[in-house]
């Protein structure tokens, strides 16, 4: 069992917010989560069982005014998205903090009726797949250093084996428990169907389910490429339109995230389309039949898929510290491209790229100057992580610095 560090926030957030909602991919612990964190004093309900779930969607009023007093747990909440209206008739009645831990696996935030009918009422926490630094016991300490202007540090080094396994396995829970990668890729190719056919299905009316499965198989594809819906539509048979609709419904699900282009009004020269990232690696690897042994043997596909291995690490190491920070990438009409530009509210800027491979040369560091320069005085830092076994300077606030400082932290054993 892995301590989950997205546990302290529901905590916190119960103690001062009536309702809490934990939202997250489905299968990515959060019913274990919510297991673990309720007592004798709250009452568990899940809409998976077939029962409560009819008996919510024929009353979801008199559901809700019926459970016991108690602190309600209601797992998969978007199922009934009418009990949300009850909820907050509960709520305004009795604004004790803590009364309901919601889960779904749906953002939130992308829900009209959830969000809409509980502004003000209630703090969303996500919950993501397993984290490096999870695995590993250790308390992220990458980006506190980085937003201090302190030079990353690494204590795993050289660590390509180490990444390919890690890279294949993914983070969902269940396939990282299993013994072999044939049983974890069929545990994957079993969650993307029952997606598709379960989840897809409830959230929208889709014409073409068939399409979607397509669509996700296609996200695995293109990901850490640009998104160019009208490609995308024209290997679906579908419209442009149709397909953005499509992707949005998948980022609702968790299981991909567009990456905005990083872009200022003092330079003309970039290039605004989005990046696409599929939020799990394991899942990628299954979709597209990518082994250890053979990432291994292809440094163009581990390349690729380490782009989207970091941003993924990164993205949950930002859950974590305490101020919010913004994702982007950056391109430019020279195709001068970096991975990764983490913004703070402040507005000063990160770059990070991402390199395979172990040797370091000075051109390696031509967008990270680049993007110094085009940022000016809100350039913070700008880091190479590659697959190397020292962190060094490289100019300027610029730092080459081995790609296992990802996961460096003061507590537990190494991968």
């Amino acid at each position: 069992m892995y301590r989950r560090f997205a546990t302290r926030f529901v905590e916190e957030a119960l103690a001062d917010t009536p309702v809490v909602f934990l939202m997250g991919a489905r299968q990515v612990g959060k019913t274990t989560l919510v297991q673990m964190m309720i007592d004798d004093r709250w009452e568990y309900i899940t809409f998976d069982d077939r029962a409560q779930l009819e008996i919510a969607r024929a009353d979801p009023v008199g559901f809700i005014r019926n459970l016991p007093p108690k602190r309600i747990a209601l797992d998969e909440v978007q199922r009934v998205p009418g009990t949300l209206l009850a909820i907050k008739q509960a709520v305004d009645e009795d604004r004790t903090p803590g009364r309901f831990l919601l889960t779904g696996s749906a953002n939130a935030m992308l829900l009209p009726k959830l969000s809409g009918a509980l502004v003000g009422r209630m703090e969303a926490v996500r919950l993501a797949t397993l984290s490096e630094c999870e695995l590993t016991g250790r308390e992220p300490t990458f980006l506190g250093r980085m937003l201090r202007l302190e030079m990353p540090v690494a204590t795993d080094l050289r660590v390509r084996d180490h990444l390919a396994r890690r890279i294949v396995a993914g983070g969902f829970p269940e396939p990282l428990a299993r013994a072999s990668e044939w049983r974890a890729r069929a545990w994957h190719q079993q969650y993307v169907g029952t997606l598709v056919q379960r989840d897809l299905a409830e959230l929208a009316r889709i014409k073409h389910l068939d399409a979607m499965t397509k669509l996700l198989e296609l996200t695995a594809l293109y990901s850490g490429r640009l998104v160019n819906l009208t490609e995308l539509g024209g290997r679906l048979g579908l419209n442009r339109v149709t397909v953005g609709k499509y992707l949005a419904l998948l980022e609702q699900l968790f299981l991909v995230e567009r990456l905005p282009a990083w872009h200022t009004s003092e330079f003309k020269r970039l290039v605004k389309a989005p990046k696409i990232h599929a939020a799990d690696t394991g899942m990628i690897c299954a979709l597209r039949g990518i082994t250890r042994q053979g990432l291994l043997k292809r440094p163009g596909d581990l390349g690729s898929l380490l782009e989207s291995f970091v941003y993924n690490e990164l993205r949950k190491q930002a859950l974590w510290v305490g101020e919010p920070l913004t994702f982007h990438h950056y391109r430019d009409k020279d195709k001068l491209e970096i991975d990764i530009i983490i913004e703070t509210l402040s507005g000063r800027c990160f770059a990070i790229e991402v390199k395979a491979a172990a040797g370091l040369a000075a051109k390696d560091f031509h967008a990270l100057r680049r993007f110094r320069s085009v940022a000016g005085d809100r350039f913070g830092a700008g880091i190479l992580l590659y697959d190397g076994d020292h962190s060094t300077a490289f100019g300027d606030r610029l730092f080459a610095v081995p790609v296992g400082a990802l996961w460096a932290g003061a507590t537990g054993p190494g991968p």
